[in-house]
This record gives structure tokens, C-alpha cells and sequence, in this order.
């Protein structure tokens, strides 16, 4: 039985069409991947499917009838796990997670939205408790959206979603953000799904090495063209003779041969080999929650840290702390670049020194501004451009946008790219200023693997170079760069 097919699709909005009409067939039984470079017209593809933008001719059939757009929205459910995750209604700025006095008290907890979500389905107790056992999710529900990691914030919408029981769930990156544990846990439990409720699970995958066992049936997507659908077997096998190039030998040299900065004149940096960072017995609670416990961590100059843990472990509360955007640090013993926290020093003498990337940073970007306005923004370290960067510094943008292949999108504004040439731009924007420290949250977030192996290699070259301090999040060890030499792992406070 054919649950949806799709004949010389085409959409009505000229703007959003593939390059070639859309011709697909899921059966029955099917589990299916959705693949493609960044940019290639994966979400594209996905948006036909769910008649986001309508067809000309109405060419998608699916099992349901009637299939009415509101049929379509019962039965399909999409969740997207781009990093700019959760509404984006404009409310959300860059620190509030870490501001819980700003948090407005009529703001739900996350408990209180999946019981409306279930509430709303007349839904099955025991199901529920059973989401809630395998996420973690009890200790959860009396927390604000707001102040969730990324990963819990994951395991929240992914909860919520499958409250509703849908014929279909597609999902756009689903484990990304998501510690090893929780992984394997949902792709068996969504492996459950497809054989006790019937579910339908389309995958959209830019992290296209290591797709779950469920998965029968690929759908490739290349230059905005949807390729025919093939077997896992036969993706598998074309995985195998990818070649991945990575970085240039020239790009290489490039970043080798920045000038080297002298660091000995700054009035806010320790000297040579001196301490980037020292916290001494750090603790942060918010109410009744102890996110990190008695820390104890110093890291010094030309070191490179990888940082790791479960979700919730108060991994990006810490690099908040360093990056000085979690006001609980002036309660702390910190040292930041050979000053104690709360000594007189500036926001901006502790950010002039640090290249950051992060989910939070992510969701922050809501301006369409051109995407060599947001790299020049990191000159500044502003959410947005507010001062025009003079001929030469715009020169340094174009250059670290070349190095990462983003050159040819200086123009193009930045919520018209894709989930990964956002983060290629994030990512150029923490280079721009050549900084001492980088502090890399989940840094290859929705990077397909051609541009996770040179992101990777630009990170470890950059980190060849003098006085350079790496501390890398990921929940996933083989992207960590040859470079690392130092590791630190939070244990989650129950």
C-alpha cells in the first residue's frame, strides 16, 4: 500500500520549487532517510510533503482521506532541530537562559505544555509515562522552556510530538544535541514505534554516517533535485566510495600565515603561557537545581580542552560563565585571563579575546541581515551589525568566509540560507577577530560530512598557531580534531 506518493510535482510558489519535478513512492513498511549536502533541498523536499507550499495540480496522494490540508497537519507531524530551535517570536534574546529573573512568571513549564499536548490527544497515561521514564523528563517538567539545554529542549519537542500518535513523523536532524545515551534510546524506541503504532518515520539527515537500523529506504537529494529512492544497502555502498577532500592545502597555508598577534601589550591577558582560566570550587543553582557542584578546572594557554557530559550536565552554563554571559559569576571564585570575576574589568576586555559558537548563539540570530554583516558582527561581538566594519576588516570577513566556502552567500541574508551554511556563517564570525581563546559549543551541528571534515581540519590548523586555547562541546567523539590533549567530563546533578 502506497502511504504517500508524489507525481511530477511542482510547486505554485516559483521560489520554492525543486529543479526537477518530484517523483517519490513511500509504501507501506518503509522507513525512510531523507539526504543531501548543506543547501542541497532536503527541507525543500519536506515542505512538498507536507503541502507547505502546495502543488500546482494537488499530486500528493496519501492513504489518509480526505487529504485536506488539515488532514495533512493531524496526520503528518514535523519537527525541525535546526539550532535555531524552539518559536522564534522575537521574544528570545541571547542570554535570557542564563537571566531567569527576566523570565516572565506566566511562562510555562515544560510540564505544564506536554500535559496540555496530552490533554489535548485524550491521550494514553501509561504511553506517556513511558516518554517520560525513557527521556529522563520527570526532573524536567517544572523547568521553563527558556532555560532547557538544547539537548533537553530536544527531548521535550520530541515528546510532545509523539503524544500526538501521528501517522508520519518527520524529523530534521533528530540527534543532534543529543548525548550517546539518549540517542541509541530514541532510535529504539522510534524503532518501536514503526512496528507497534504503525508510524511512518521520515529522517532528514545531514549526518548521513551512522543512520539508525530502522531505516530501509533512502531518498537522496542533490542540487535541489530529488533522486530515486534506493535501499539502505545500496546508500551504504555509495557512502563507502565518497571521497571527502576537507580542507585545502592553500587554506591551510592561509591560516598558518595570519599575523601573528602580540598579546604581550594587552593590559588584559596573562602572560606568556599564563592562565586563561581558573574556576576555584564554582557552583550554580537556579531555585531548588544545582547545575554545576563544587568545579574545580583550570585551563591554560595553548591548551585544548574537549568538554563533554550528559544533556543537562551544565555543559554551555559553564562556557557561559567563561564567556561571561551568566550573571552568577560574579558571585564566583573565576579567573578570567589572569583577573578575578567582578575586579572592574569590562564585558568587552573578556569577549575582545574569545571566538564562540553555540545553539544559544544560534537561536539568537533572528535578523535577515546580509551574511557578511553577521560575520563582521563578531569583530564586535554583537548579536548584529552596529558599527560598519572599515574596507580592511570587511576584506578579513570575505577571507575567513572563503576559508570556509561560504564566499559566494556574502550577500545572501541570513535567514534565507540553510540550517548549515548558518552555522558555516557563525562559525566564520568566531574566527574573524583571530582570537586567543576559542570556546566551540557543538560546533558541526547539521554539517553534512563534507563540511564536518573541514570545519574539523580549519579547527586543528587554527590551533596550530601560537597562543591558541581550544575548548570544544560535542556529544560525539569522532569530531573531535587530532589536537585535543586535554578532556573534562561533568557528571548531571540529580
Amino acid at each position: 500500500m502506497k502511504i504517500i506518493e508524489i507525481q511530477n510535482g511542482v510547486t505554485r510558489h516559483p521560489d520554492y520549487r525543486m529543479a526537477e519535478p518530484v517523483n517519490l513512492c513511500i509504501e507501506d513498511g518503509e522507513q525512510i532517510a531523507i539526504v543531501g549536502d548543506n543547501a542541497a533541498g532536503k527541507s525543500r523536499l519536506v515542505d512538498i510533503i507536507t503541502q507547505r507550499y502546495p502543488l500546482l495540480l494537488n499530486e500528493v496522494h496519501y492513504d489518509f482521506s480526505p487529504s485536506t490540508l488539515k488532514m495533512v497537519s493531524e496526520n503528518i507531524k514535523y519537527i525541525t532541530f535546526r539550532d535555531s530551535y524552539g518559536e522564534q517570536d522575537g521574544t528570545y534574546y541571547y542570554q535570557q537562559r542564563w537571566n531567569q529573573h527576566d523570565i516572565d512568571e506566566s511562562t510555562p513549564t515544560a510540564g505544564q505544555l506536554l500535559e496540555q499536548a496530552f490533554e489535548a490527544q485524550h491521550g494514553d497515561a501509561a504511553f506517556r509515562d513511558h516518554l517520560y521514564e525513557m527521556f529522563g523528563l520527570k526532573p524536567l517538567l517544572d523547568k521553563y522552556i527558556i532555560t532547557l539545554s538544547s539537548g533537553e529542549l530536544r527531548k521535550f519537542q520530541l515528546t510532545k510530538t509523539l503524544l500526538a500518535k501521528p501517522r508520519v513523523l518527520i524529523m530534521d536532524n533528530p540527534f543532534i544535541g543529543l548525548d550517546a545515551t539518549t540517542r541509541d534510546q530514541l532510535s529504539e524506541l522510534l524503532q518501536r514505534l514503526t512496528k507497534e503504532a504503525h508510524l511512518l518515520v521520515i529522517l532528514v539527515m545531514s549526518k548521513t554516517d551512522g543512520l539508525p537500523p530502522f531505516i530501509t529506504h533512502v531518498i537522496p537529494v542533490e542540487g535541489i533535485v530529488a533522486k530515486p529512492k534506493i535501499t539502505i544497502g545500496e546508500y551504504q555502498e555509495q557512502l563507502k566510495k565518497q571521497v571527502i577532500s576537507g580542507l585545502s592545502d592553500e587554506k591551510r597555508e592561509w591560516i598558518l600565515n595570519l599575523p601573528q598577534k602580540d598579546v604581550s601589550q594587552e593590559d588584559f591577558y596573562p602572560q606568556k603561557g599564563g592562565e586563561i582560566l581558573r574556576f576555584n570550587n564554582v557552583s550554580i543553582r537556579y531555585g531548588q537545581r544545582t547545575i554545576l557542584k563544587d568545579l574545580d578546572w583550570t585551563v591554560n594557554e595553548g591548551e585544548r580542552w574537549a568538554l563533554s557530559g550528559q544533556n543537562g550536565s551544565g555543559k554551555s552554563t559553564l562556557l557561559s560563565l567563561v564567556c561571561a554571559d551568566n550573571p552568577q559569576s560574579y558571585a564566583c571564585d573565576i579567573h578570567l585571563f589572569g583577573h578575578k570575576r567582578g575586579t572592574g574589568e569590562s564585558i568587552w576586555q573578556i569577549k575582545k579575546h574569545i571566538g564562540y559558537v553555540s545553539p544559544e548563539m544560534h537561536r539568537a540570530y533572528l535578523k535577515d541581515l546580509p551574511a557578511i554583516d553577521i560575520v563582521a558582527s563578531g569583530l564586535s561581538d554583537s548579536v548584529g551589525l552596529y558599527t560598519r566594519p572599515r574596507p580592511e576588516q570587511r576584506q578579513i570577513c570575505l577571507d575567513w568566509m572563503r576559508i570556509f566556502g561560504i564566499d559566494n552567500l556574502a550577500q545572501r541574508t541570513f535567514l534565507k540560507l540553510s540550517s548549515g551554511e548558518q552555522r558555516l556563517c557563525l562559525l566564520a564570525r568566531a574566527f574573524v577577530k583571530d582570537p586567543e581563546l576559542l570556546i566551540l559549543d557543538e560546533p558541526l551541528h547539521g554539517l553534512d560530512l563534507k563540511n564536518r571534515a573541514m570545519v574539523k581540519q580549519i579547527i586543528n590548523t587554527f590551533c596550530e598557531r601560537k597562543n591558541k586555547t581550544l575548548v570544544m562541546v560535542t556529544h560525539y567523539e569522532e569530531e573531535l580534531p587530532p589536537c585535543i590533549d586535554k578532556k573534562l567530563f561533568l557528571k548531571k546533578n540529580q
